[in-house]
């Protein structure tokens, strides 16, 4: 029976050797299988941006193992852990990386704790548990050399760290939010969906006056990037909305970044 495939998402970079050590090692374990990259583009450290790229990722990648990452605690008392899921197995540092994605799939069945010896790889050091601890894992999972009861002791799903994400307000025509994701092309990504700004009076087509920070920007809520050079909002390819400059980046020419508090409303 072939392997499940494994969808890789890391902060790890391609200067060094971890993604090419870490598909070495699923290699050896378990011959054959795929691996899909995913990113490994997530900035070093952010586990917000991981869990939101895997998120974004997740319901378009197929069934199988999802091997996540971003471990700035790593070497720490953080668990690993390993998630049964109705779409597969997820394998990473518990430190909310995973939580969104698994939430998305409809929760955890059963997690456990990456304890076991015989499914870890001897290192000198523990600051590379992608390679160590978390690749043998996803491996034998996708393999079906081993089940979750064979890595190590059940844990309570509820334990699990929870990755809090800002909520969207919405009061007096309204519509609050934040920048979550600035793509490679300068487009920034906003926690805001088309629905909010229609629950507040907005249409596509329409007018709206952007808010970024403090400063209102009066853009055309655009069905895409359309022709020009003024910035415009629209339905990204995820389903949220997107600011967008055509033929620039929005990023530089609003002085957006992840995390910046945008708004929404008509104008008067």
């Amino acid at each position: 029976m072939p392997s499940l495939p494994i969808s890789f998402l890391s902060d790890f970079g391609h200067t060094d050797e971890f993604v090419g050590v870490v598909h070495g090692v699923i290699e050896r374990i378990a011959p054959g299988t795929r691996v899909i990259d995913v990113t490994h583009g997530v900035r070093r450290g952010d586990i917000r941006a991981g869990a939101l790229a895997l998120l974004r990722a997740v319901q378009y990648l197929p069934i199988g193992v999802v091997l996540a990452v971003v471990d700035p605690g790593v070497g720490t008392g953080r668990r690993a852990i390993a998630a049964a899921t109705g779409r597969g197995f997820f394998v990473g540092p518990d430190n909310g990386l995973l939580a969104p994605a698994v939430a998305m799939t409809g929760g955890a069945e059963r997690v456990v704790s990456l304890e076991a010896p015989a499914f870890r790889l001897p290192g000198a050091g523990s600051t590379f548990d992608g390679r160590d601890v978390f690749a043998p894992a996803a491996a034998v999972l996708a393999a079906g050399e081993a089940g979750l009861d064979d890595l190590g002791p059940e844990v309570d799903p509820g334990s699990v760290m929870p990755l809090l994400l800002p909520l969207v307000e919405s009061a007096g025509g309204k519509v609050s939010g934040e920048v979550w994701w600035i793509d490679a092309y300068g487009n920034a990504q906003t926690n805001v969906s088309p629905a909010d700004l229609e629950s507040a009076g907005m249409r596509s087509g329409s007018t709206v006056l952007l808010r970024v920070g403090a400063v209102e920007h009066e853009v055309m809520w655009a069905s895409g990037y359309g022709a020009g050079t003024d910035p415009v909002v629209h339905c990204d390819s995820h389903g949220l909305m997107a600011i967008a400059v055509p033929g620039g980046r929005a990023d530089e020419t609003l002085h957006l970044h992840e995390g910046l508090s945008v708004g929404f409303r008509s104008p008067r």
